[in-house]
């Protein structure tokens, strides 16, 4: 199998299917691991819970301010997520104090750092939810106590500037939401499909000390 030129550790996968899941193949070659770590995250996600919400979102910086360097290393995502935990934690906890049936949900997720023509990166994410938690984005309307405005306070969070300075550096592409149920195989390939994009090889920066893809451990 042949290695990535550009990361030697890495090996390159240039079929049209992984494991029978199929593939965005005109975006290929894809990173074998990549792929593997997906569909963990994927499994992992409708093994623990019969429903899932997943939804794909990317991140992006300022473009008209410079940031400090250290805000394009891979802390500034390690920091988003652990603010968008923090949220979930807090929601769970605040219908749990209401008296309402709470429903529990652990955030796994998936991000791709890529890096553009002018050097700058930027994020591209999934994550998945437990659907009787939570079934939708909201409305993309700053304010809201919704999904959306949840990614929109930790990206802020994360990059040390407020939501108004943060207003359109969380991306949300068409047909983000995907409903994914234990036994309906059709939705976690629709599913696959979509996020295999994540793992392609192209576009991401190596050796310069960033990883160009993670994913949630638990």
């Amino acid at each position: 199998m042949k290695r990535h030129p550009g990361n030697a550790n890495l090996k390159l996968w240039y079929e049209d299917q992984y494991r029978g899941l199929p593939l965005q193949v005109e975006k290929g070659p894809f990173v074998r691991s990549y792929l593997r770590y997906l569909d963990w995250v994927i499994t992992k996600s409708v093994d623990v819970y019969c429903r899932v919400f997943a939804f794909r979102f990317d991140l992006r910086f300022p473009a008209q301010s410079e940031l400090h360097s250290n805000f394009y290393n891979n802390a500034v995502i390690e920091r988003f997520f652990d603010s968008f935990k923090a949220k979930i934690r807090h929601n769970r906890f605040r219908v749990g104090s209401s008296g309402k049936q709470v429903h529990g949900s652990r955030v796994r997720y998936v991000w791709a750092r890529e890096v553009g023509l002018y050097g700058k990166p930027h994020y591209h994410c999934l994550i998945l939810l437990n659907r009787d938690a939570f079934h939708r984005l909201g409305k993309f309307e700053q304010g809201r106590d919704n999904i959306f405005n949840r990614l929109v306070e930790a990206w802020a969070s994360a990059l040390r500037l407020t939501v108004d300075e943060s207003r359109g550096l969380v991306h949300i592409p068409e047909n983000p939401s995907y409903y994914l149920r234990r036994d309906d195989e059709l939705g976690q390939q629709e599913l696959f499909f979509r996020a295999s994009y994540l793992c392609k090889a192209a576009t991401k920066a190596y050796g310069d000390g960033q990883h160009g893809f993670g994913y949630s451990r638990t």
